[in-house]
């Protein structure tokens, strides 16, 4: 079977969703091009800065398109095969994570960009609003976890960890090199994003020639690794938007629309062929069932509590126009379904039995990746150190968000105000993250596990429950406005049943993973009582 037909057709049921489906929920939450936004009304040039749709939709994607879309498909894909995959990517994209994406931002636009958990807390009070105050901040923490590990384990790869090291070092310099010359020398922006893309390029290419080797300072490389990134998060977190979210979100963007238009390209032109099997039953070889494994494995790919955190986190601060929330909101997930079905295509070419299929997903992406962009003469060793720092672009964007709200939230629930609240918060927020990828776990052999890989099937479900909730609210807040609740209230169902399936697995294990699990499942119990007293109260009025 062709891969390209496969993917095409994936492409244009996300066309003609964003076409369609899209632009019904425009119409429906009413959005209006001549309304001020609070981007526009605000404007403080820290957090509410207006930005162009195209500008902005860059950043955005960088954002959310984390490891997730990358890890989750390819992992789904080893456990049950590429079919089951690749529908719940493509139909949960659409009908699940775009509509959750869509109307977090919009919702936040018309709350005064309000998060999801102020929104929360307005709709379900002050015990409703702490409660969601815990379970994002310990959401979060998963998030940051999970990807410090990921990107830790790229840049301690035997073969190419230390190019891919250099070259992400290289662009996280060239991201705040861009963001000084756009605000203090005022720099166009067409001229900037030529030259800073034309540097990008040339840092993948100097990369593999002064490879980056982290001294084992604290033990062992990786944990160095993954010190220095928690210590990376700890200043990105706190330094102005300007200087390097947006500016490295915006060049992120283009180099991840670029990752995606060489891979899709390539593929389509390199004529290769399905190999590995569609499907390889309902229960994996760990013994583990497809559902409710498939949904919380797959994750980013096609729902993400997380997006919503950054729809009204970040985004809603920076939004133009109320219809610029199309493009940006429905859109921007579009396109990490583009993502996803991409990483799936990088198992769907291996045959069974291939070796590569037992490397990291990582290894696995970046393999796949060149061998689809060398289809366009590139030569495979640019080629994949390109798809390794696309790899770690789309993890860096995340985990500076991620940390930043994370801090945001610590000091809305403990009061700390002010630059030493805002140090402090941080800290206390990448502390955990810091035990977690400190521990050292192994399985019944004897192997040691990877902490991402230790933590990814949390990360997941509660990122999948962190979605179900903000749709809960969603419903209740279309539900008091007259508008269709059930276009939020029916993904809401499925994806929280799929997740109390999952914790109630996880919490019989009676581990790490279980004492977690408990505390989410009832974090969200009493989230669930709470918005059914709501329900219960705005019904008699």
């Amino acid at each position: 079977m062709g891969l390209y037909a496969i993917v095409l057709g994936a492409g244009v049921l996300f066309l003609a969703a964003y076409f369609s489906y899209g632009r019904f929920l425009s119409r429906h939450i009413e959005l209006d091009p001549e309304r001020k936004t609070p981007a526009v009304l605000v404007n403080d040039g820290v957090d509410f800065v207006p930005a162009k749709k195209g500008f902005l939709l860059g950043q955005h994607f960088s954002a959310i398109a984390a490891a997730g879309p990358i890890v989750g498909p390819i992992l789904a894909a080893l456990y049950f095969g590429w079919l089951p995959a690749l529908i719940w990517i493509v139909l949960g994209a659409i009908f699940f994570g775009a509509v959750h994406d869509f109307s977090s931002l919009a919702g936040s636009v018309r709350h005064r960009a309000s998060s999801v958990v102020e929104m929360m807390g307005q709709t379900l009070g002050k015990t409703g609003h702490v409660v969601f105050l815990v379970f994002v901040w310990l959401s979060l923490l998963y998030v940051i976890t999970a990807f410090t590990d990921l990107t830790a384990s790229a840049f301690t790869d035997p073969e190419l960890g230390g190019a891919t090291a250099s070259s992400s070092m290289l662009y996280l310099l060239l991201g705040v090199l861009m963001g000084v010359a756009l605000t203090k020398f005022r720099m166009g922006l067409k001229s900037a994003t030529a030259l800073f893309l034309f540097l990008v390029m040339v840092s993948i290419w100097i990369g593999p020639r002064i490879p980056l080797y982290f001294p084992a300072f604290f033990g062992d490389p990786k944990t160095s690794w993954n010190i220095l990134l928690l210590v990376y998060c700890f200043a990105a977190s706190l330094v102005p938007v300007w200087i390097l979210l947006q500016p490295r979100g915006y060049l992120g963007g283009f180099f991840l629309y670029g990752t995606l238009f060489a891979g899709l390209v390539g593929l389509c032109l390199g004529g290769e062929k399905v190999q590995y099997p569609a499907f390889l039953g309902f229960v994996n070889a760990e013994g583990q069932s497809l559902f409710p494994l498939l949904f919380v494995t797959v994750a980013c790919g096609a729902c993400s509590g997380f997006h919503g955190i950054v729809c009204s986190g970040t985004t809603s601060k920076q939004i133009e126009k109320e219809t610029d929330c199309r493009l940006v909101g429905y859109g921007g997930m579009l396109l990490e379904g583009v993502v996803a079905v991409l990483s799936l295509a990088t198992v769907m070419v291996l045959a069974r039995g291939d070796a590569r299929a037992l490397g990291s997903p990582d290894r696995i992406y970046a393999e796949g990746l060149s061998r689809f962009v060398s289809h366009l003469g590139i030569p495979m060793d640019f080629a994949r150190s390109f798809a390794l720092l696309a790899f770690a672009t789309f993890i860096y964007d995340t985990l500076d968000v991620a940390t930043r709200l994370a801090r945001q939230i610590f000091q809305e629930l403990t009061g700390w105000k002010g630059a030493f609240g805002r140090v402090m918060a941080t800290a206390a927020s990448l502390a955990i993250p810091f035990f977690c990828v400190s521990l050292k776990v192994s399985d019944a052999s004897g192997k040691a596990i990877p902490a991402w890989k230790l933590f990814w099937t949390i990360f997941g479900t509660s990122n999948q429950l962190l979605a179900a909730l903000t749709l809960m609210m969603l419903s209740l807040w279309l539900w008091r406005t007259g508008k269709k609740w059930w276009l939020a209230a029916i993904p809401m169902a499925f994806m929280m049943t799929m997740t109390f399936w999952s914790l109630g697995l996880m919490v019989l294990k009676f581990d790490v993973s279980g004492f977690v699990a408990a505390a989410l499942l009832l974090l969200s119990l009493l989230l669930v009582l709470e918005a059914v007293k709501t329900l219960l109260k705005y019904a008699k009025k």
